[in-house]
């Protein structure tokens, strides 16, 4: 039996019929099965498909998770999370590679989470976003409260009983939900669109926020340590509260808020105070303050009459100051007439001091006083212009005529120096400038090739008034220029004994030189 009698016994299979093939085996072979490992690369394409890599330290698988799967996941994948993951494995013809097609997706373990959430933590808290100085203290007596929580749950009902219950204000709902691979960004955004309403507008702004959720698994919980929550709640201007699962669950927007309350019902409990508690305060207040005033005015009362009592009548405080005033009374009349004695001796001796004759002898002293000062006066007047003549006598001797015009031809006689040393520079310039034009033309005359042409050598240029270099650049019957030293005549190429072609001869460009006959031979 030949080769070719072997072969043509075994099935021809085309290539969809193999892949199938192949791909109803592994289904049937596996089923559905779990797979542990390490998530890969992750793949998030417009479909809402996701296609990932779970990998060990020997080999990789490549799975998918189809779109209506991937929206119920509780943990959303990250790379390098290592999970349990159940399906079915197949494969995809497409690419000739198998593949796992995940139903379902959970952690593996606890513990992988739990390091998940404390390197998030870390990297958090390293941005300042849990410090204690970014929190704010809570309003007392809110008038608006936003709650942002899921508008179906037993949550929103205790939360909204409790604060009826303590003090009825306006609560404000932002629906979202508290599970699932979208509750992360909801939340977040119902955070940011409390804190985007304006003050007096249409939708009052809430004076504070309560984060809501009821209890449940690490997993459950998971939406509320997504980054996007965790930077609404730190950067919310509005006090926030986080209510977010039973006492002992935690999670990373607990610590960004401003307070943590152990329930949504102590957050309530948190955020309004109990109205009957409040007004039965004030009854109490307003009575201890009404019986404090009354202790008061008493107490005054009291201190005033016996104040009151201590002083004296009326008629003994004015006794003494009335006897005073008799007693200044009397005196007055004897004061005023010792007083006017007094004056007239005084005047009486001053009239005697200011007779005609001492006013005459007073003027008499002053008049020579002042004719002494005005001798005085003339003197130095006169001292200080005598000087004054001096020095301006010395300096008219300084500014002679004959001294300005020795100043002035010795000016003159400098200034003819110089224009004589200036005209000796320029003479000298200029004769060190023709020098060296000469020899400048010299050389441009001994390096030009118009003596080469008057040697009897000439130029031979082409059609564009290119030199020609090489007789092997020249085809047989190219019109030429032949430039002489005294002119140019127009020629054409010839090779051999041939016959040129016919060619209309370019213009002279010189008059007086003769056209080259047209017998002529070849110039090469």
């Amino acid at each position: 039996m030949t080769l070719a009698d072997t072969q043509s016994n075994v099935a021809e299979f085309s290539v969809s019929e193999l892949s199938f093939s192949i791909k109803r085996t592994m289904e049937d072979s596996f089923g559905y099965v779990r797979v542990r490992g390490e998530l890969g690369r992750i793949s998030r394409p417009g479909s809402g498909h996701i296609y990932l890599d779970l990998k060990d330290d020997r080999a990789v698988l490549s799975g998918v998770i189809w779109r209506g799967v991937a929206s119920k996941l509780k943990i959303q994948p990250e790379q390098g999370l290592e999970v349990i993951a159940t399906g079915k494995i197949t494969t995809f013809p497409g690419q000739s590679k198998y593949q796992m097609v995940i139903d379902a997706l959970e952690p593996a373990g606890a513990g992988a989470l739990m390091a998940l959430l404390e390197e998030r933590k870390k990297k958090l808290a390293a941005e300042g976003l849990f410090a204690d100085e970014r929190k704010r203290s809570l309003p007392s007596l809110p008038k608006v409260v936003g709650v942002v929580t899921s508008p179906t749950g037993a949550v929103i009902r205790d939360i909204l009983h409790r604060i009826s219950d303590r003090f009825p204000l306006h609560v404000l709902v932002w629906p979202v939900r508290v599970q699932g691979e979208t509750s992360g960004a909801e939340v977040a955004n119902g955070i940011r669109g409390f804190n985007a309403l304006e003050p007096g507008g249409p939708i009052p702004r809430p004076d504070l926020l309560i984060v809501a959720r009821g209890g449940g698994s690490i997993e459950d919980l998971w939406g509320f340590n997504e980054e996007a929550v965790v930077r609404a709640a730190a950067d919310s201007d509005i006090p926030l509260i986080s209510a977010v699962g039973h006492e002992t669950d935690w999670t990373l927007i607990d610590l960004a808020a401003d307070l943590r309350a152990p329930t949504p019902t102590g957050a309530a409990e948190i955020a309004v105070p109990v109205k009957a508690e409040l007004m039965a305060l004030v009854d109490d207040r307003a009575r201890r303050l009404s019986t404090g005033l009354q202790r008061f005015v008493s107490s005054r009362r009291t201190e005033l009459r016996a104040a009151s009592a201590a002083l004296p009548a009326l008629r003994d405080l004015l006794a003494l100051p009335r006897q005073r005033f008799d007693t200044a009374a009397n005196s007055l009349e004897r004061g005023l007439i010792v007083n006017t004695r007094h004056h007239r001796s005084a005047y009486q001796n001053t009239s005697a001091r200011l007779s005609p004759i001492v006013l005459t002898r007073l003027s008499t002293k002053a008049r020579q006083d002042l004719s002494v000062i005005a001798d005085r006066q003339q003197r130095a007047l006169q001292v200080g212009v005598a000087q004054k003549r001096q020095a301006f006598a010395a300096l008219e001797a300084r500014l002679t005529p004959a001294r300005l015009n020795q100043q002035t031809e010795l000016s003159k006689e400098r200034i003819t120096g110089l224009g004589e040393r200036l005209d000796r520079a320029y003479l000298a310039r200029i004769k060190d400038s023709s020098i060296r034009l000469d020899s400048l033309q010299k050389l441009l005359k001994s390096l030009s090739y118009k003596d080469v042409l008057a040697r009897g050598y000439a130029v031979v240029r082409d059609a564009d008034g290119q030199p020609v270099r090489s007789a092997a650049s020249v085809t047989s019957g190219e019109a030429l220029s032949v430039e002489l030293a005294d002119g140019t005549i127009d020629a054409v190429a010839m090779s051999g004994d041939a016959s040129p072609k016919k060619t209309k001869p370019a213009p002279k460009k010189k008059s007086g030189v003769k056209e080259a006959p047209a017998n002529q031979g070849s110039l090469f």
